[in-house]
């Protein structure tokens, strides 16, 4: 089933998410659901907060950037059907020289910055059936998961950016919050003026 994902300015974007346990009602549906919405919205990644749940489970498929043709062969054969659950993730390290790449946001749709990230993370987290995982990616692979893991932080793409470019995504960023945007797949406006 398809979720709507919460747009820009909904306080539950900004709450640091809490731990799960192999407990937790209907996971494995929900896991379902959150992928559906992912693709359903050509993004590469997607975290519980995304959908309104303050949880540590986020999802990644970096698949579609096997293809691109600026990377490597090793970094294309890395990506190709990268795809995982994370549940309850921990950064360990992030180590390796920063990098600036584009990133993007389905909570934040049609802005797009550079932002600078280490190249090299260290990761402890849980897979779907509660095994315990400890491992490291590095270049696109890495950088994806920090976006992701920020999410159950709290922390948004933006924050990153220099209080510059923060003042000139204002309005736009107020316009997402209030819904005055096209997109193409199912969102929640957290400042949406009823009958409009």
């Amino acid at each position: 089933m398809i979720l709507p994902i919460i747009a820009y300015g909904d306080p539950v974007l900004r709450k640091k998410a809490t731990a799960i346990t192999d407990g937790y009602p209907k996971l494995t549906e929900l896991i379902e659901n959150m992928w559906d919405t992912m693709y359903n919205a050509s993004g590469v990644g997607l975290a519980a907060p995304q959908i309104g749940k303050p949880i540590r489970l986020f999802m990644v498929d970096a698949t579609p950037f096997a293809d691109d043709e600026d990377l490597s062969e090793e970094e294309q054969k890395q990506l190709d059907g990268f795809k995982r659950v994370f549940i309850n993730a921990q950064i360990q390290e992030e180590t390796g020289k920063e990098w600036s790449f584009n990133e993007g946001c389905l909570s934040i749709p049609d802005i797009r910055e550079d932002v600078n990230r280490k190249d090299t993370i260290t990761i402890t987290y849980q897979d779907e059936d509660f095994n315990t995982h400890t491992e490291t990616y590095d270049g696109l692979a890495a950088r994806i998961i920090q976006h992701e893991y920020d999410h159950i932080e709290g922390i948004l793409f933006t924050d990153k950016l220099s209080s510059l470019k923060k003042r000139l995504l204002k309005s736009r960023l107020d316009k997402i919050s209030k819904g005055k945007i096209q997109i193409d797949y199912k969102m929640r406006f957290p400042n949406l003026k009823k009958g409009r």
